[in-house]
This record gives structure tokens, C-alpha cells and sequence, in this order.
């Protein structure tokens, strides 16, 4: 009888284990995606989406064109080459609070100067598709309206009582602010203005307040701004100095006009750059001929617009495709259908697989490295005055285009920078030690990440040094010297004029 019992027992155990075995099974299948979406809606209270109209979604049978479908931007890196991740990322669009690594450096050292060069904010494409609606953006600032920032009403404000600016050039006839209810071609949007307001006010709070890096009694010796002829960079560059200085003082700034994207100013002429440009054209050029996927994109979507496919090429879509993406706003319809994800797609992937190529076969890089050794050059000539003992354009600030920021990543080395995006920031900051008198360092950051060590000025230095700075010598030898090591010349009138044999 007792052996019985003990049977029935363990039997009852069993049953037990098997039941709880089965539960455990099922539970662990479905309950980690609840979980995962419960942490998302706590670790992301403002969960990015982006609307999809449905009528480009395939495959879910709805045919109605004003109806939408969410889709939700990745929250990581994914770990491939992922076009609408790198889309995201280009448009820069403003959300959280961005973490930022400028300003970051032993307690001891005194930070002495600072140069900016950024990319002009979000603007209306260059380029129109033809035959297509042009995308229905407002490009008058409205502080009611997203994105918004608490100084953007003021930031109008002041911009429009503007007579006492002091600009070179043509860029007093240009206006201060964007100004039309339908964006024209490359104007900047209110996007864009409020981005280098953001840029401005993280530079204040970490330079200024934290640094008091400019004298409470500034003057115009104290600041340098140097802008292109295009409204966009000085409209860019005016947001960010009214977010950043102290007391934005119209008779204190004096604008630099430069005619150049590539701020080459009266050293221009250099015949191999031109030669090395075309090369890398060349190469653009073999690479889209060879992608059968981008010319069959290419013949569709011309068949959908009506044009030949030479003429659609020509409107470089992907301009007026990511200012649909970068707002938000539906791809162009014809009675023909409409372009869409996919197309959108291809296009951003061969653009991101020829910036990967670009770097593999180097005709960029020598390119880069003539196109910027003036302003890289203007660059460790003002940090070398400053280091001795100059206290003249401590803050200087280059409003630029995304040919001016690529090809200088590019000749300083940041093989895995990417492309610049809409408001970008490269900033170069001078560190001295105030215990020894003859120590300056350099620090270089990209977007607020510090990639100092990435470049190839001092790739090497991390390793071999106690401290984890760069000295000021090893930037400035690379830009007087080796720079060139790669072009077989000594300096660079060399290099712009040396013959090709």
C-alpha cells in the first residue's frame, strides 16, 4: 500500500513538471515581446515614427491614397548597411537632449580657442523631379509650429532689426531669415534654423558657461565668422551665434564673405585638384553604370513621372526624395502610380556603397587634401597664434555645405565618418597646460564625438603617450608637411602643380 502511494506521488510530480515545462515554453515565446515593447515605451517616451502613405506599402491590400502607415525608426545601429537608418540619421531631425563630448578634458588644462565649421542646416531640395508636385513645405518661421525652440522667437526678433550688420560682399543683399510660404529651391527651413539654434545653445552651455571660454567684456577681435554666399550657411550660422554668444551684438560681428565651398580664398588655383576631382567623377560614374538594380529603379520611375530616364537622372531624385523623407511627407504621385519606398531605397543604398568605394580607391582622399589645405591651414595657423599669446578669434565659426565638411573629414583621415549631415558640426578645440608653458593640445570632434584619435595626424599618439591628448605640434607638421607625403610633394604649390606622367 505504501508503495502504491509513493507511485501515485511521484506520478503526480510528473504531471506536475510536464505542465509546468509546457507553461514555461509558451510564456517565454510571447511574453519577452510585451516586455520589450513595455521597456520601449519607458526608455523612449517619444518613440520616433515615420508615416508611410499605405497605397506605397505592398502586399497589405488597402488602396485608399490619404490613409497612413507607421513605421518606427530603428532605435540602434542596425548591423548592416541599412538605407533608411543612414536616411534618418542625415535628416537630423530634433528630438532628444544630444549627448555631446566637446569640452571634455583633464581638469588641469585651460581651453584656449574654438573653430566650427558646420554644414548649413535642413533645406528645400536643389532639384525638382519634373512633372511632379514639389513638396508643400512652409518656409516661414513660426515658433507655433514643430520643430519650435524657446529662442526661435526672439532669434526673429533680432534678425529683423538687422541694419547695423556688418557683412562683406554680397551677403548684405541676402535675407536674414527664410521667407517663403512655399520653400524655394535650397532655402533653409524652419527645421534647419532650429537645428543650429539647438547647435548654438549646446555650444554655449559647454564652452561659455562652463569654460568661459569668451570674456564677459567680448568685442568683435574676440570672434570670427566667415559664411558662403548662400543664404542657407548665413542664415545657419547666424542661428547658431545668436544661440551661443552671450549677447548677440550686431556692431560686435563682422561677417566674412567667401566665395569658394571649399573656403579656398586666394589660393584657388590648383590644377591636380581639378584633375583628381574629375577622376573620382569618373569613378561615380563607372560605379552607377554597373548597378543594374539603381538603372532598372531609374527606368521605372521615369515611366512613372512620364520624362526619359536620362532626364530623371539628370534632376538628382534622391535630393527631392529625402526632403519628402527628412519631413515627413508623401513621394510624388502621377496617374502613371506614385515613386516609393523602394525606389527611395536603391537610390540611398548606391549613394551609401559609392561613399564606401570613394574611400577604398583614394582618388577622393588626394582631392580632399589639396581642396582643403587653406582652410585647414587657416585652421593650425590660428591656433599656433593663439598659442602664442594672441587673444584675437578665439571662437571662429565656418558656415559651409556638406563639399566643404566631406572632403575635410576625408584629408584628416576619418575613414569611418559619415557623410555630413543637415546641420553637422566639425569643431577644433585648443587645450594649453597653464604648468608648462610650451604644451598645447588639439582635440577633434565630429557631431560631439571625440575621433581625435581617429585621424591620422594622431592615430598613433594614444598609444605612445601617458595623457590621451594630441599635441598642437603633430597637427600643425601635418598640415605644413605631411599632408603632402601622399601627393610625392614637399608644400602645396607643389602638389596643385606637379605634372602627371
Amino acid at each position: 500500500m505504501l508503495l502504491r502511494n509513493r507511485f501515485l506521488l511521484l506520478l503526480a510530480l510528473a504531471g506536475l513538471l510536464a505542465f509546468l515545462s509546457l507553461s514555461l515554453q509558451f510564456f517565454s515565446r510571447w511574453l519577452p515581446v510585451s516586455l520589450q515593447l513595455k521597456t520601449e515605451m519607458q526608455v523612449f517616451p517619444e518613440f520616433p515614427v515615420r508615416l508611410i502613405p499605405a497605397d506605397q506599402v505592398r502586399g497589405e491590400g488597402l488602396s485608399a491614397k490619404n490613409r497612413k502607415r507607421i513605421m518606427p525608426e530603428p532605435l540602434t545601429e542596425p548591423p548592416a548597411l541599412d538605407p533608411l537608418y543612414e536616411a534618418n540619421l542625415y535628416c537630423n531631425t530634433p528630438g532628444a537632449k544630444e549627448k555631446s563630448m566637446e569640452g571634455h578634458a583633464p581638469p588641469n588644462l585651460k581651453l584656449l580657442s574654438v573653430q566650427v565649421i558646420i554644414r548649413h542646416g535642413d533645406r528645400y531640395p536643389l532639384y525638382a523631379i519634373p512633372k511632379t508636385k514639389r513638396p508643400d513645405i512652409d518656409c516661414v518661421l513660426e515658433p507655433t509650429r514643430k520643430p519650435s525652440h524657446p529662442h526661435l522667437t526672439d532669434f526673429i526678433s533680432h534678425m529683423s532689426r538687422g541694419v547695423e550688420a556688418q557683412m562683406e560682399g554680397t551677403l548684405s543683399s541676402l535675407p536674414r531669415l527664410p521667407n517663403h510660404i512655399l520653400c524655394e529651391m535650397g532655402e533653409l527651413t524652419q527645421t534647419g534654423v532650429v537645428q543650429h539654434l539647438r547647435n548654438g545653445q549646446l555650444l554655449k552651455e559647454i564652452y561659455l558657461k562652463k569654460h568661459r571660454l569668451l570674456p564677459s567684456a567680448w568685442t568683435a577681435k574676440h570672434l570670427y565668422f566667415e559664411s558662403t554666399g548662400k543664404s542657407r550657411t548665413l542664415q545657419s550660422g547666424l542661428a547658431l551665434l545668436y544661440s551661443f554668444l552671450p549677447n548677440f551684438d550686431w556692431k560686435k560681428i563682422n561677417i566674412k564673405h567667401q566665395w569658394s565651398t571649399i573656403f579656398c580664398s586666394n589660393h584657388c588655383d590648383c590644377p591636380m585638384r581639378n584633375h583628381f576631382l574629375e577622376e573620382e567623377q569618373r569613378r561615380q560614374y563607372s560605379l552607377r553604370v554597373k548597378n543594374n538594380l539603381l538603372e532598372k529603379t531609374y527606368i521605372n520611375m521615369a515611366k512613372i513621372v512620364g520624362i526619359p530616364t536620362r532626364q530623371l537622372r539628370a534632376s538628382n531624385p534622391i535630393d527631392s526624395l529625402l526632403c519628402n523623407f527628412c519631413h515627413n511627407a508623401s513621394f510624388p504621385c502621377t496617374k502613371n502610380g506614385c515613386i516609393d519606398l523602394e525606389h527611395f531605397k536603391v537610390i540611398k543604398t548606391h549613394q551609401l556603397e559609392d561613399e564606401k568605394e570613394r574611400h577604398e580607391k583614394q582618388l577622393y582622399f588626394k582631392y580632399a587634401l589639396m581642396a582643403t589645405h587653406p582652410l585647414l591651414n587657416q585652421t593650425a595657423n590660428r591656433m599656433l597664434h593663439i598659442a602664442g599669446g594672441k587673444r584675437e578669434e578665439i571662437f571662429a565659426l565656418y558656415a559651409a555645405h556638406d563639399v566643404t565638411l566631406s572632403p575635410v573629414l576625408s584629408a584628416l583621415g576619418l575613414k569611418e565618418a559619415r557623410f555630413p549631415r543637415f546641420a553637422a558640426r566639425l569643431v577644433f578645440e585648443l587645450w594649453h597646460d597653464p604648468d608648462k608653458a610650451s604644451d598645447h593640445y588639439v582635440r577633434v570632434l565630429y557631431n560631439g564625438e571625440d575621433v581625435t584619435f581617429q585621424t591620422s595626424f594622431c592615430r598613433d599618439q594614444q598609444r605612445s603617450s601617458r595623457r590621451p591628448l594630441c599635441p598642437l605640434k603633430k597637427f600643425s607638421t601635418f598640415i605644413q608637411k605631411e599632408m603632402f607625403l601622399s601627393l610625392n610633394s614637399t608644400g602645396y604649390y607643389d602638389a596643385c602643380h606637379q605634372r602627371l606622367f
